[in-house]
């Protein structure tokens, strides 16, 4: 049975109480959260998340700051969304709106209901859509991340989620996200009338041959 895809969130906040209302608005939205109180946790909690979108602080209170954690995780997962919060806007406004291209701004002054915060979100996962192909044939592969195709190879090998947890030293329940976000990009799912793991390793061995 494949799993629904549910998009994902980091969260990123120094203050305990702006945190959890944070999480609680993404969740009862549908979103899966992760929360971190500063850049370190965020960045140790990255891989085993990957999230869609990054919503962090600019100020947490330590370095890095938010802007500084955004161009690092954009480096490792270039199609990952991100939302600042700021409370000092007129600040960011006159630093040039710093940032991977495509950022959200959001004055924390504004947060005055969920929707706030979900129009935000969705406006920088829009901005993170890939553009039309050219006429030079792209590959299927492109839109995963590094890591991702670090484990379609795996999977490739015809390894087990299990197998790749152990490999990689992280959890199953992480590999299977993993697993579950690689079949999506690649428009693999129930709907696609086929095995998602079987296809999504031919298209990797088309792109990179057989593997040992």
């Amino acid at each position: 049975m494949e799993t629904a895809w549910v998009r994902r969130v980091l969260v990123v906040e120094d203050q305990p109480a702006m945190r959890v209302l944070l999480c609680d608005m993404l969740t009862h939205r549908g979103f899966q959260v992760t929360a971190a109180g500063d850049a370190a946790e965020a960045t140790r909690l990255f891989a085993d998340t990957d999230p869609d979108v990054l919503l962090t602080d600019i100020d947490l209170g330590s370095r890095p700051t938010g802007i500084e954690l955004a161009t690092i995780l954009t480096g490792l997962a270039p199609h990952m969304a991100v939302v600042f919060l700021s409370s000092f806007p007129g600040a960011v406004a006159a630093s040039g709106r710093p940032g991977p291209e495509g950022a959200v701004f959001v004055s924390k002054l504004d947060v005055t209901s969920p929707e706030v915060v979900l129009d935000a979100v969705e406006a920088a996962l829009r901005s993170t859509i890939p553009p039309a192909p050219s006429s030079v044939r792209a590959s299927p592969l492109d839109g995963l991340t590094r890591r991702q195709i670090e484990v379609l190879g795996l999977v490739a090998r015809g390894w087990s989620n299990e197998q790749i947890a152990r490999e990689r030293g992280t959890t199953t329940r992480a590999v299977e996200r993993t697993v579950s976000r690689i079949f999506t990009r690649l428009g693999l799912g129930p709907a696609s009338g086929t095995n998602s793991r079987v296809r999504a390793s031919a298209l990797y061995l088309a792109e990179f041959g057989p593997v040992a």
